[in-house]
Protein backbone atom coordinates (compact mmCIF):
# COMPACT_ATOMS: atom_id res chain seq x y z
CA UNK A 1 0.00 0.00 0.00
CA UNK A 2 2.73 2.07 0.98
CA UNK A 3 4.48 1.68 -2.06
CA UNK A 4 1.50 2.66 -4.59
CA UNK A 5 1.17 5.60 -2.30
CA UNK A 6 4.96 6.82 -2.97
CA UNK A 7 4.09 6.06 -6.74
CA UNK A 8 0.84 7.96 -6.73
CA UNK A 9 2.56 10.52 -4.76
CA UNK A 10 5.82 10.52 -6.70
CA UNK A 11 4.76 9.37 -10.31
CA UNK A 12 2.92 12.21 -11.95
CA UNK A 13 4.89 15.47 -9.53
CA UNK A 14 7.61 15.69 -12.39
CA UNK A 15 5.03 15.64 -15.20
CA UNK A 16 3.51 18.68 -13.04
CA UNK A 17 6.78 20.30 -12.45
CA UNK A 18 7.87 20.27 -16.37
CA UNK A 19 4.22 21.57 -17.15
CA UNK A 20 4.91 24.74 -15.00
CA UNK A 21 8.57 25.33 -15.93
CA UNK A 22 7.77 25.23 -19.47
CA UNK A 23 4.40 27.70 -18.85
CA UNK A 24 7.22 30.03 -16.83
CA UNK A 25 9.54 29.68 -19.76
CA UNK A 26 6.93 30.76 -22.20
CA UNK A 27 5.28 32.85 -19.65
CA UNK A 28 9.06 34.52 -19.73
CA UNK A 29 9.69 34.33 -23.33
CA UNK A 30 6.65 36.60 -24.21
CA UNK A 31 6.71 38.74 -21.26
CA UNK A 32 7.61 42.11 -23.14
CA UNK A 33 5.53 41.15 -26.30
CA UNK A 34 2.85 43.47 -26.54
CA UNK A 35 1.38 41.75 -29.56
CA UNK A 36 0.33 38.22 -28.10
CA UNK A 37 -3.23 39.34 -27.17
CA UNK A 38 -5.14 41.88 -28.79
CA UNK A 39 -8.04 43.29 -28.44
CA UNK A 40 -10.11 44.28 -31.77
CA UNK A 41 -13.17 46.22 -33.00
CA UNK A 42 -15.37 47.95 -35.49
CA UNK A 43 -14.88 50.59 -37.58
CA UNK A 44 -18.31 52.16 -36.86
CA UNK A 45 -17.80 56.12 -38.25
CA UNK A 46 -15.64 57.99 -40.44
CA UNK A 47 -14.59 61.72 -40.83
CA UNK A 48 -11.54 63.19 -42.95
CA UNK A 49 -9.82 63.38 -39.53
CA UNK A 50 -10.92 60.82 -37.69
CA UNK A 51 -13.01 57.43 -37.51
CA UNK A 52 -14.66 56.01 -34.71
CA UNK A 53 -14.45 52.56 -33.46
CA UNK A 54 -17.07 50.69 -31.23
CA UNK A 55 -15.33 47.72 -29.10
CA UNK A 56 -12.37 49.07 -27.47
CA UNK A 57 -13.62 51.49 -25.28
CA UNK A 58 -12.90 48.51 -22.18
CA UNK A 59 -9.50 48.02 -22.61
CA UNK A 60 -8.15 51.25 -24.52
CA UNK A 61 -5.76 53.94 -23.22
CA UNK A 62 -5.49 57.70 -24.19
CA UNK A 63 -2.48 57.12 -27.00
CA UNK A 64 -2.76 53.97 -27.74
CA UNK A 65 -1.80 52.76 -31.17
CA UNK A 66 -4.27 50.80 -33.49
CA UNK A 67 -4.15 48.97 -36.91
CA UNK A 68 -6.88 48.88 -39.20
CA UNK A 69 -6.86 46.07 -41.80
CA UNK A 70 -8.47 46.93 -45.15
CA UNK A 71 -7.40 46.99 -48.80
CA UNK A 72 -5.02 44.76 -48.51
CA UNK A 73 -2.81 47.04 -46.22
CA UNK A 74 -2.62 47.79 -42.29
CA UNK A 75 -2.51 51.40 -41.39
CA UNK A 76 -1.79 52.80 -37.90
CA UNK A 77 -3.77 55.83 -35.80
CA UNK A 78 -3.82 56.60 -32.41
CA UNK A 79 -6.44 56.88 -29.59
CA UNK A 80 -7.63 60.25 -28.90
CA UNK A 81 -10.94 60.09 -27.31
CA UNK A 82 -12.51 57.43 -25.27
CA UNK A 83 -16.30 57.30 -24.86
CA UNK A 84 -18.49 54.21 -23.02
CA UNK A 85 -19.17 52.61 -26.27
CA UNK A 86 -16.91 53.71 -29.00
CA UNK A 87 -13.03 55.52 -29.02
CA UNK A 88 -11.99 58.65 -31.63
CA UNK A 89 -8.97 57.27 -33.33
CA UNK A 90 -7.04 59.80 -35.31
CA UNK A 91 -4.83 58.09 -38.22
CA UNK A 92 -1.39 59.08 -38.93
CA UNK A 93 -2.50 58.51 -42.49
CA UNK A 94 -5.13 59.23 -44.70
CA UNK A 95 -8.91 57.95 -43.52
CA UNK A 96 -9.77 57.47 -46.97
CA UNK A 97 -8.95 54.04 -47.22
CA UNK A 98 -10.50 52.74 -44.27
CA UNK A 99 -14.12 51.54 -43.97
CA UNK A 100 -16.94 51.01 -42.05
CA UNK A 101 -17.21 47.59 -40.32
CA UNK A 102 -12.91 46.95 -40.93
CA UNK A 103 -11.69 45.47 -38.01
CA UNK A 104 -9.45 47.75 -36.10
CA UNK A 105 -6.70 46.05 -33.49
CA UNK A 106 -5.08 47.55 -30.24
CA UNK A 107 -1.11 47.77 -29.87
CA UNK A 108 -0.74 49.34 -26.74
CA UNK A 109 1.63 52.42 -26.50
CA UNK A 110 3.90 53.95 -29.10
CA UNK A 111 7.18 52.87 -28.79
CA UNK A 112 10.28 54.22 -29.80
CA UNK A 113 13.43 52.40 -28.90
CA UNK A 114 16.88 54.56 -30.19
CA UNK A 115 19.58 53.02 -30.72
CA UNK A 116 24.02 54.32 -31.31
CA UNK A 117 23.56 53.24 -34.24
CA UNK A 118 20.65 56.31 -35.33
CA UNK A 119 23.28 59.11 -35.94
CA UNK A 120 23.60 60.11 -39.11
CA UNK A 121 20.07 58.90 -40.13
CA UNK A 122 16.36 60.34 -41.12
CA UNK A 123 13.36 59.25 -39.39
CA UNK A 124 9.84 59.78 -39.74
CA UNK A 125 7.44 59.98 -36.35
CA UNK A 126 7.05 56.52 -36.07
CA UNK A 127 10.76 55.66 -36.19
CA UNK A 128 10.71 54.28 -39.33
CA UNK A 129 13.73 54.86 -41.69
CA UNK A 130 13.01 57.35 -44.35
CA UNK A 131 16.62 57.91 -45.98
CA UNK A 132 16.87 54.52 -47.33
CA UNK A 133 19.78 53.75 -45.54
CA UNK A 134 18.57 50.44 -44.49
CA UNK A 135 16.56 49.21 -41.48
CA UNK A 136 17.02 50.41 -37.81
CA UNK A 137 18.67 48.71 -35.42
CA UNK A 138 16.39 48.74 -32.06
CA UNK A 139 17.59 49.16 -28.71
CA UNK A 140 16.43 46.37 -26.48
CA UNK A 141 15.10 48.52 -23.68
CA UNK A 142 11.70 49.36 -23.73
CA UNK A 143 10.84 52.73 -23.61
CA UNK A 144 8.43 54.05 -21.00
CA UNK A 145 4.53 54.39 -22.54
CA UNK A 146 4.54 57.97 -22.01
CA UNK A 147 7.95 59.78 -20.88
CA UNK A 148 8.24 62.20 -18.37
CA UNK A 149 10.87 65.27 -17.51
CA UNK A 150 12.58 64.40 -14.63
CA UNK A 151 12.31 65.70 -11.04
CA UNK A 152 12.78 68.96 -10.20
CA UNK A 153 14.97 68.65 -7.75
CA UNK A 154 16.87 65.64 -8.78
CA UNK A 155 18.24 67.56 -12.12
CA UNK A 156 21.25 68.57 -11.97
CA UNK A 157 22.47 72.53 -12.24
CA UNK A 158 22.83 74.50 -14.99
CA UNK A 159 26.31 75.74 -14.48
CA UNK A 160 28.60 75.53 -17.95
CA UNK A 161 28.33 77.70 -20.78
CA UNK A 162 29.15 76.94 -23.95
CA UNK A 163 30.59 78.69 -27.70
CA UNK A 164 27.96 77.99 -30.03
CA UNK A 165 30.01 80.06 -32.81
CA UNK A 166 27.75 82.58 -33.71
CA UNK A 167 28.82 85.89 -32.43
CA UNK A 168 25.92 87.69 -31.88
CA UNK A 169 24.71 84.82 -29.84
CA UNK A 170 27.49 84.12 -27.63
CA UNK A 171 27.71 87.83 -26.87
CA UNK A 172 24.65 89.16 -26.08
CA UNK A 173 22.24 85.83 -25.50
CA UNK A 174 24.81 82.97 -24.26
CA UNK A 175 24.03 79.64 -23.78
CA UNK A 176 24.68 77.05 -21.51
CA UNK A 177 24.58 73.48 -21.75
CA UNK A 178 20.89 72.08 -20.51
CA UNK A 179 19.37 75.48 -21.55
CA UNK A 180 16.23 75.91 -23.71
CA UNK A 181 16.68 78.83 -25.94
CA UNK A 182 13.80 80.02 -28.27
CA UNK A 183 14.39 81.63 -31.65
CA UNK A 184 11.62 83.72 -32.54
CA UNK A 185 10.95 84.88 -36.44
CA UNK A 186 8.83 85.16 -38.95
CA UNK A 187 8.41 83.34 -42.39
CA UNK A 188 11.39 84.16 -44.47
CA UNK A 189 13.57 86.09 -42.36
CA UNK A 190 16.83 83.49 -42.25
CA UNK A 191 15.58 81.31 -38.98
CA UNK A 192 16.20 77.64 -40.64
CA UNK A 193 19.72 79.16 -41.87
CA UNK A 194 20.40 80.26 -37.97
CA UNK A 195 19.40 77.07 -37.05
CA UNK A 196 21.76 75.45 -39.26
CA UNK A 197 24.59 77.46 -37.68
CA UNK A 198 23.81 76.89 -34.05
CA UNK A 199 23.16 72.88 -35.04
CA UNK A 200 27.21 72.66 -36.35
CA UNK A 201 28.15 73.68 -32.52
CA UNK A 202 31.09 71.54 -31.70
CA UNK A 203 30.22 71.33 -27.72
CA UNK A 204 27.74 68.63 -28.30
CA UNK A 205 28.05 64.39 -28.59
CA UNK A 206 24.72 63.93 -30.66
CA UNK A 207 22.19 66.49 -32.40
CA UNK A 208 18.72 65.92 -32.89
CA UNK A 209 16.94 67.62 -35.49
CA UNK A 210 13.34 67.67 -35.70
CA UNK A 211 11.65 69.14 -38.70
CA UNK A 212 7.92 69.47 -38.06
CA UNK A 213 5.66 71.41 -40.62
CA UNK A 214 8.88 71.44 -43.48
CA UNK A 215 8.49 72.14 -46.95
CA UNK A 216 9.57 68.62 -48.73
CA UNK A 217 11.57 69.99 -51.10
CA UNK A 218 13.72 71.84 -48.48
CA UNK A 219 14.40 68.92 -46.03
CA UNK A 220 16.95 66.86 -48.31
CA UNK A 221 18.52 70.46 -49.10
CA UNK A 222 18.74 71.50 -44.66
CA UNK A 223 19.89 68.00 -44.16
CA UNK A 224 23.20 67.85 -46.87
CA UNK A 225 23.62 71.31 -47.68
CA UNK A 226 23.00 73.46 -44.87
CA UNK A 227 23.84 71.03 -41.75
CA UNK A 228 26.24 69.35 -44.06
CA UNK A 229 27.80 65.45 -43.90
CA UNK A 230 30.00 66.70 -40.97
CA UNK A 231 27.77 67.79 -38.64
CA UNK A 232 24.91 65.15 -40.03
CA UNK A 233 27.79 62.62 -39.28
CA UNK A 234 26.14 62.73 -35.37
CA UNK A 235 22.86 63.57 -36.01
CA UNK A 236 19.46 61.97 -36.23
CA UNK A 237 16.72 63.27 -37.89
CA UNK A 238 12.91 63.11 -37.44
CA UNK A 239 10.84 65.06 -40.52
CA UNK A 240 7.62 65.27 -40.71
CA UNK A 241 6.47 67.36 -44.22
CA UNK A 242 3.68 69.75 -44.32
CA UNK A 243 2.12 67.54 -46.37
CA UNK A 244 1.82 64.52 -43.58
CA UNK A 245 -1.26 64.17 -41.18
CA UNK A 246 -1.89 66.06 -38.38
CA UNK A 247 -1.27 63.56 -36.11
CA UNK A 248 2.46 62.62 -37.49
CA UNK A 249 3.00 66.74 -37.04
CA UNK A 250 1.89 65.49 -33.96
CA UNK A 251 3.80 63.00 -32.94
CA UNK A 252 7.09 64.06 -34.23
CA UNK A 253 8.86 66.04 -31.61
CA UNK A 254 7.54 63.52 -28.81
CA UNK A 255 9.55 61.04 -31.28
CA UNK A 256 12.45 63.28 -31.31
CA UNK A 257 12.54 64.23 -27.75
CA UNK A 258 12.91 60.42 -26.98
CA UNK A 259 15.64 60.26 -29.37
CA UNK A 260 17.31 62.95 -27.16
CA UNK A 261 16.68 61.47 -23.79
CA UNK A 262 17.91 58.19 -24.85
CA UNK A 263 21.31 59.62 -25.67
CA UNK A 264 20.90 61.85 -22.79
CA UNK A 265 20.58 58.68 -20.34
CA UNK A 266 23.84 57.52 -21.93
CA UNK A 267 25.59 60.18 -20.85
CA UNK A 268 25.58 62.92 -24.22
CA UNK A 269 25.71 65.87 -24.00
CA UNK A 270 22.70 66.20 -26.83
CA UNK A 271 21.29 69.67 -28.74
CA UNK A 272 17.75 69.54 -29.65
CA UNK A 273 16.90 71.66 -32.66
CA UNK A 274 13.03 71.50 -32.88
CA UNK A 275 11.51 73.92 -35.72
CA UNK A 276 8.88 74.72 -35.46
CA UNK A 277 6.92 74.39 -32.12
CA UNK A 278 4.34 77.09 -33.52
CA UNK A 279 3.53 74.00 -36.54
CA UNK A 280 3.28 71.52 -33.34
CA UNK A 281 1.06 73.50 -32.21
CA UNK A 282 -1.23 73.62 -35.10
CA UNK A 283 -1.16 69.97 -35.08
CA UNK A 284 -2.18 69.84 -31.26
CA UNK A 285 -4.90 72.25 -32.29
CA UNK A 286 -6.07 70.65 -35.47
CA UNK A 287 -6.15 67.10 -33.73
CA UNK A 288 -8.19 68.61 -30.49
CA UNK A 289 -10.95 70.50 -32.18
CA UNK A 290 -10.84 67.44 -34.70
CA UNK A 291 -12.00 65.53 -31.30
CA UNK A 292 -14.45 68.16 -30.55
CA UNK A 293 -12.85 70.75 -28.28
CA UNK A 294 -13.74 74.19 -28.13
CA UNK A 295 -11.25 76.78 -28.91
CA UNK A 296 -10.55 79.31 -25.85
CA UNK A 297 -7.85 81.33 -27.51
CA UNK A 298 -7.43 82.65 -30.86
CA UNK A 299 -8.64 79.21 -32.23
CA UNK A 300 -6.29 77.43 -29.69
CA UNK A 301 -8.21 74.66 -27.63
CA UNK A 302 -6.67 74.42 -24.02
CA UNK A 303 -5.37 71.21 -24.58
CA UNK A 304 -2.83 73.22 -26.64
CA UNK A 305 -1.12 74.70 -23.50
CA UNK A 306 -1.03 72.08 -21.64
CA UNK A 307 1.07 70.03 -24.27
CA UNK A 308 3.34 72.84 -25.05
CA UNK A 309 5.45 72.71 -21.16
CA UNK A 310 4.42 68.84 -21.22
CA UNK A 311 6.99 68.61 -24.21
CA UNK A 312 9.66 71.39 -23.08
CA UNK A 313 10.35 70.19 -20.28
CA UNK A 314 11.65 67.42 -20.84
CA UNK A 315 14.53 68.87 -22.32
CA UNK A 316 16.97 70.17 -19.86
CA UNK A 317 19.54 68.97 -17.65
CA UNK A 318 19.79 65.40 -16.89
CA UNK A 319 19.58 63.70 -13.02
CA UNK A 320 23.35 63.28 -11.42
CA UNK A 321 24.98 60.84 -13.84
CA UNK A 322 23.14 61.54 -17.21
CA UNK A 323 23.72 63.94 -19.76
CA UNK A 324 21.88 67.32 -20.75
CA UNK A 325 19.49 68.43 -23.50
CA UNK A 326 20.11 71.58 -24.68
CA UNK A 327 17.16 72.74 -26.72
CA UNK A 328 16.78 75.30 -29.76
CA UNK A 329 12.99 75.65 -30.47
CA UNK A 330 11.71 77.93 -33.65
CA UNK A 331 8.76 79.58 -32.62
CA UNK A 332 7.17 80.90 -36.27
CA UNK A 333 5.65 84.04 -34.90
CA UNK A 334 2.42 84.23 -37.52
CA UNK A 335 2.18 87.94 -38.68
CA UNK A 336 4.62 88.95 -36.94
CA UNK A 337 2.60 89.15 -33.87
CA UNK A 338 5.02 88.47 -30.82
CA UNK A 339 2.00 88.62 -28.37
CA UNK A 340 0.39 85.38 -30.37
CA UNK A 341 -0.92 82.93 -27.82
CA UNK A 342 1.77 80.28 -28.49
CA UNK A 343 4.35 82.64 -28.56
CA UNK A 344 3.50 84.02 -25.67
CA UNK A 345 2.98 80.63 -24.00
CA UNK A 346 6.32 79.27 -25.32
CA UNK A 347 8.64 82.50 -24.15
CA UNK A 348 7.23 81.77 -20.24
CA UNK A 349 8.20 78.10 -20.36
CA UNK A 350 12.18 78.42 -22.28
CA UNK A 351 15.08 79.81 -20.53
CA UNK A 352 15.51 82.86 -22.93
CA UNK A 353 14.45 83.92 -26.59
CA UNK A 354 16.47 85.23 -29.30
CA UNK A 355 14.54 87.51 -31.81
CA UNK A 356 14.82 87.90 -35.63
CA UNK A 357 14.12 91.12 -37.03
CA UNK A 358 12.67 91.30 -40.55
CA UNK A 359 13.60 95.39 -40.67
CA UNK A 360 16.93 94.11 -39.99
CA UNK A 361 17.44 91.46 -42.28
CA UNK A 362 15.80 93.88 -44.77
CA UNK A 363 19.19 96.47 -44.21
CA UNK A 364 21.30 92.78 -45.24
CA UNK A 365 22.64 92.21 -41.62
CA UNK A 366 22.82 88.16 -40.98
CA UNK A 367 21.56 87.12 -38.49
CA UNK A 368 19.18 89.53 -38.23
CA UNK A 369 19.98 89.22 -34.16
CA UNK A 370 18.03 91.69 -32.25
CA UNK A 371 20.22 92.27 -29.53
CA UNK A 372 18.29 94.77 -27.06
CA UNK A 373 14.72 92.33 -27.42
CA UNK A 374 16.90 89.18 -27.12
CA UNK A 375 17.47 87.69 -23.57
CA UNK A 376 19.23 84.68 -21.86
CA UNK A 377 18.16 83.97 -18.69
CA UNK A 378 21.40 82.07 -17.70
CA UNK A 379 23.55 84.19 -19.60
CA UNK A 380 25.00 85.27 -16.43
CA UNK A 381 26.44 81.94 -15.77
CA UNK A 382 28.27 82.27 -19.15
CA UNK A 383 29.83 85.62 -18.91
CA UNK A 384 33.13 86.94 -16.90
CA UNK A 385 32.04 90.20 -14.94
CA UNK A 386 33.84 91.58 -17.19
CA UNK A 387 32.33 90.31 -20.33
CA UNK A 388 28.72 91.29 -18.72
CA UNK A 389 30.06 94.81 -18.22
CA UNK A 390 30.58 95.09 -21.84
CA UNK A 391 27.63 94.13 -22.69
CA UNK A 392 25.85 96.30 -20.85
CA UNK A 393 27.93 98.82 -22.59
CA UNK A 394 27.45 97.56 -25.99
CA UNK A 395 23.66 97.39 -25.83
CA UNK A 396 23.65 101.09 -23.69
CA UNK A 397 24.95 102.28 -27.36
CA UNK A 398 22.95 100.15 -29.27
CA UNK A 399 19.86 101.29 -27.68
CA UNK A 400 21.04 105.22 -27.82
CA UNK A 401 21.98 104.31 -31.46
CA UNK A 402 18.53 102.85 -32.49
CA UNK A 403 16.28 105.99 -30.54
CA UNK A 404 17.74 108.90 -32.41
CA UNK A 405 17.90 107.00 -35.77
CA UNK A 406 14.63 109.00 -36.67
CA UNK A 407 16.30 112.24 -35.58
CA UNK A 408 19.34 111.52 -37.68
CA UNK A 409 17.59 111.02 -40.53
CA UNK A 410 15.92 113.99 -40.65
CA UNK A 411 19.02 115.91 -40.37
CA UNK A 412 18.54 117.40 -36.42
CA UNK A 413 21.80 115.59 -35.12
CA UNK A 414 24.58 118.01 -33.95
CA UNK A 415 28.04 115.79 -33.39
CA UNK A 416 29.32 117.45 -30.35
CA UNK A 417 26.37 118.15 -28.68
CA UNK A 418 26.32 114.72 -27.23
CA UNK A 419 29.40 113.06 -26.38
CA UNK A 420 27.69 109.58 -25.61
CA UNK A 421 25.60 109.54 -28.95
CA UNK A 422 28.94 110.57 -30.92
CA UNK A 423 30.14 107.97 -29.87
CA UNK A 424 27.47 105.44 -30.73
CA UNK A 425 27.32 106.78 -34.15
CA UNK A 426 30.90 106.08 -34.71
CA UNK A 427 30.81 103.01 -33.13
CA UNK A 428 27.58 100.95 -33.25
CA UNK A 429 27.77 100.59 -37.17
CA UNK A 430 31.11 98.62 -36.83
CA UNK A 431 29.42 96.60 -33.98
CA UNK A 432 26.73 95.97 -36.45
CA UNK A 433 29.76 95.14 -39.47
CA UNK A 434 31.80 92.64 -36.84
CA UNK A 435 28.35 91.01 -36.09
CA UNK A 436 27.49 89.71 -39.21
CA UNK A 437 28.03 86.53 -40.37
CA UNK A 438 26.98 83.74 -42.47
CA UNK A 439 27.25 79.96 -42.64
CA UNK A 440 30.43 80.28 -45.07
CA UNK A 441 32.09 82.37 -42.57
CA UNK A 442 32.55 79.30 -40.59
CA UNK A 443 32.24 79.04 -36.38
CA UNK A 444 33.82 82.54 -34.03
CA UNK A 445 36.02 80.44 -32.05
CA UNK A 446 36.36 83.91 -29.45
CA UNK A 447 33.56 86.05 -29.96
CA UNK A 448 34.35 89.20 -27.96
CA UNK A 449 37.89 88.83 -29.21
CA UNK A 450 36.69 88.83 -32.81
CA UNK A 451 34.85 91.96 -31.89
CA UNK A 452 37.54 94.08 -30.17
CA UNK A 453 40.26 93.49 -32.92
CA UNK A 454 37.51 94.52 -35.60
CA UNK A 455 36.92 97.51 -33.63
CA UNK A 456 40.32 98.34 -33.22
CA UNK A 457 41.49 97.30 -37.42
CA UNK A 458 38.73 100.38 -38.00
CA UNK A 459 39.68 102.96 -35.62
CA UNK A 460 43.54 102.58 -36.88
CA UNK A 461 41.80 102.70 -40.69
CA UNK A 462 40.19 105.71 -39.52
CA UNK A 463 43.28 107.34 -38.30
CA UNK A 464 45.26 106.37 -41.27
CA UNK A 465 42.43 107.97 -43.52
CA UNK A 466 42.45 111.09 -41.29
Amino acid sequence: MSTSLTAIRNGPQPVHDNRLEALERIQHRFADDRLLVRRGGQVREIAPTHYKVGGLSASARLGDIVEHRGHGRNRRGEIVQIARDEVLVAPYESSGEVGVGDAVFTRGPISITPHPSWRGRAIDALGRPIDNGGPLIRDGKQDAAEAVPPAALARQRVETGFNTGVRVIDIFTPLCFGQRMGIFAGSGVGKSTLLAMLAGADAFDTVVVALIGERGREVREFLEDTIGAASMAKTVAVVATSDESAMMRRRAPDTAMRVAEHFRDRGDRVLLVLDSITRFAHALREVAIGAGEPPVARGYPASVFTDLPKLLERAGPGMEGTGSITAIISVLIDGDDHNDPVADSVRGILDGHVVLDRSIAEQGRYPPVNPLASISRLAGKAWTPEQRQLVSKLKALISRFEDTRDIRLLGAYQPGADADLDLAVRQVPVIYEALGQSPADGPSLDPFSDLARHLKAKDRANVQAE
